[in-house]
């Protein structure tokens, strides 16, 4: 089958490598020359991803089937609506439908208008003397959203980034002064626990789940730092994370088919990858942010141990014929990202980076290219993360270690890691914070 993909980060690379193991024909759109997706094309187009009449006119020209779509901003300009407008299947979901991400208020809304679990209190701004006023009434510590996109980078909490009124109204400022997400504020009560992500499938009606993955999006070891895109994340070899039991990921799982029902009945069907991130409170899984698509790098994580056809699952997500289970290895999974120094403040770009792809799978692990691009023959760093190194195993700590030794194959003189990600410390960490919470 002919498949367009669109995207050139680290979870779009993956999404390819999972589509060319299920024999596809790909044709790719992406902004970056990525070299693993540029490797597993059958023809590719530079140019901006939401530049909605080039892409149309490139999938139309190579007679695509069917188009997956993996970052959201193409997603918010309604490329998946002039793709079905040519008759070309989608995998991923129309404007309408990625408004679950595109506008964090639409989505609070949404889960409240229906009365499905998990909500957290929330309330909207468009200027900052109402959201100030706001502030002046409540006394519990709140999480500061732009309501609209913002690459997964615009999100700070009180007691860990903002430590006084003073400083929460500096970034609430910030946002109207300079239009971050382009669409006011958001104040959400903050939940207390151990996030997670549930990722499903879903062709309108149904979900099919993907393995739980917890990611790290602190910059710097120990979860400190700014927050960033994510610097990597992990997955057990059972599918669940050592914090959580099966009862409380079927919580999880509940409020997703609650959303996709509500999204069905109110005239936007879902269909793609949903990503759900939650926050494992002890009074349940919270709703921390819905997206419309894959994780990244969770995607990273998930796609490396899929074992049915990704070609298969997205023609069933498209056509609205996804049922039954989809089938991973029972491996577990360390995702760590490569970063260019000073990532989360400012990135130091421009640096020739090489990946040694054989002696990385000699290690038991794989790599994604992400924001990397070519210069005059050479492979150069951009201003966000690199290379996602996965290394798997039978168990966490083989996987951890898989990763770290394929680390050493990835080489550039001004890059940085988290290697705490999937450690058994680190983990160990949460699995105590959650009992004490729960003892507590």
């Amino acid at each position: 089958m002919k498949v367009l993909a669109v995207g050139g980060g680290g979870r779009e690379h993956a999404a390819v490598e999972a589509l060319f193991r299920s024999g596809s024909e790909i044709y790719a759109v992406m902004k970056n020359a990525n070299p693993g997706i540029i490797a597993r094309s059958k023809e590719h187009l530079l140019c901006d991803e939401k530049d909605v009449e080039r892409v149309c006119a490139f999938a139309v020209e190579k007679g695509v089937d069917l188009a997956f779509v993996g970052p959201e901003a193409p997603l918010e300009v309604g490329l998946v609506d002039a793709l079905e407008a040519r008759g070309i299947k989608c995998a991923s979901p129309t404007k309408d439908a990625a408004r679950i991400e595109t506008s964090k208020t639409f989505m609070r809304e949404l889960v409240e208008r229906h009365g499905i679990e998990g909500n957290l209190g929330f309330a909207h701004f468009d200027n900052a003397a109402d959201a100030e006023a706001y502030l002046r009434t409540i006394d519990h510590e709140i999480v500061v959203k732009p309501v609209g996109l913002t690459g997964g980078k615009g999100v700070k909490v009180q007691g860990e980034h903002l430590h006084s009124f003073e400083e929460t109204m500096e970034y609430v400022n910030e946002i109207f002064d300079q239009n971050i997400g382009g669409a006011g504020v958001i104040l959400e009560e903050k939940a207390v626990g151990e996030e997670f992500t549930q990722m499903v499938f879903v062709d309108g009606k149904h979900i099919v789940p993907l393995p739980l993955v917890q990611d790290h999006k602190r910059a710097y070891e120990g979860d400190v730092g700014p927050n960033t895109g994510g610097m990597g994340s992990y997955t057990d070899s059972d599918h669940l994370l050592p914090f959580i039991n099966q009862s409380e990921r079927r919580e999880a799982l509940a409020i997703l088919q609650s959303i996709v029902d509500a999204m069905a009945a109110e005239g936007c069907p879902y269909r793609g990858t949903m990503y759900g991130q939650f926050m494992l409170t002890v009074k349940g899984p919270k709703i921390i942010e819905i997206n419309a698509r894959f994780g990244d790098p969770e995607a990273m994580n998930v796609l490396s141990i899929l074992e049915d056809s990704f070609e298969a699952v997205c023609f069933r997500m498209a056509t609205g014929s996804l049922e039954g289970d989809v089938r991973f290895s029972k491996k577990a999974t360390v995702c760590k990202y490569v970063v260019p120094r000073g990532y989360g403040v400012k990135s130091e770009s421009g640096h020739e980076i090489s990946v040694d792809e054989d002696s990385i799978r000699d290690c038991g692990a794989v790599a994604y290219y992400a924001n990397v691009d070519m210069k005059d023959g050479k492979l150069v760093t951009g201003t966000s993360r690199s290379v996602g190194v996965v290394g798997m195993g039978a168990s966490l700590e083989e996987a951890e270690q898989n990763c770290e030794k394929a680390l050493h194959f990835v080489k550039c003189d001004a890059i940085s890691v988290r290697h705490d990600i999937g450690t058994r410390e680190l983990v160990q960490r949460r699995v105590d914070h959650m009992r004490g919470l729960r003892s507590a």
